[in-house]
């Protein structure tokens, strides 16, 4: 018998293959994921595949989960699925529409959002002296915000080899913009 109340029996359960445990996630978080989803897409059919696809690697990777917070876990996912799917569409102002409504950002003028938009460029730029899974690792962690953990898992390497990855490229990143911004207050003559 499963008991659709406490999460942590129903993730134990699920563990086990118990398709019962599934089915009562499924139902109690479908429609709140969806409503998330369908919010920030503005597209029923893309919100309803999101959540479809979470749900199914939900129970493809079920004997690997390691969840403390199921509520958490699944609209983390909502999450990077809405943030994946618009970068996959080319939809950029949504998604930075999309970010501002997760980390407070205010409104950025034309000016700031030049500069920032300079600033991501160059990071780029950095990004590609770097090996491809050591990028790949840096954009997931420092743009996507995904934990250590997920990426390791993604990755198939210890939290200690992303750990290595990250401390890698942020120097890399560091030491390259230390440089361009040497570069630019020589060129104001502020240097």
């Amino acid at each position: 018998m499963v008991d659709n109340d406490n999460p942590g029996h129903l993730l134990l359960a699920l563990q086990n293959g118990d398709g019962d445990a599934f089915t009562a996630i499924y139902k109690a978080y479908w429609y709140d994921m969806f409503l998330v989803a369908y919010r920030k897409l503005r597209d029923k059919e893309a919100a309803e595949e999101i959540v479809q696809d979470i749900f199914l690697r939900f129970w493809r990777e079920r004997d690997n989960l390691h969840i403390e917070n199921l509520n958490y876990y699944l609209f983390s996912a909502v999450r990077y699925e809405v943030i994946d799917y618009i970068r996959t569409k080319g939809r950029t102002l949504e998604y930075l529409d999309y970010q501002a409504s997760f980390d407070s950002i205010q409104d950025l003028d034309t000016e700031n959002q030049l500069a920032l938009d300079d600033l991501l460029r160059v990071i780029d730029e950095c990004l590609h002296i770097l090996p491809e899974k050591t990028r790949e690792i840096f954009r997931l962690h420092k743009l996507e915000y995904w934990p250590v953990s997920r990426i390791a898992a993604r990755f198939q390497l210890s939290d200690k080899a992303v750990e290595y990855h990250l401390t890698k490229s942020v120097r890399v990143v560091r030491t390259h913009l230390k440089e361009v911004m040497i570069l630019l207050l020589a060129a104001s003559g502020l240097f």
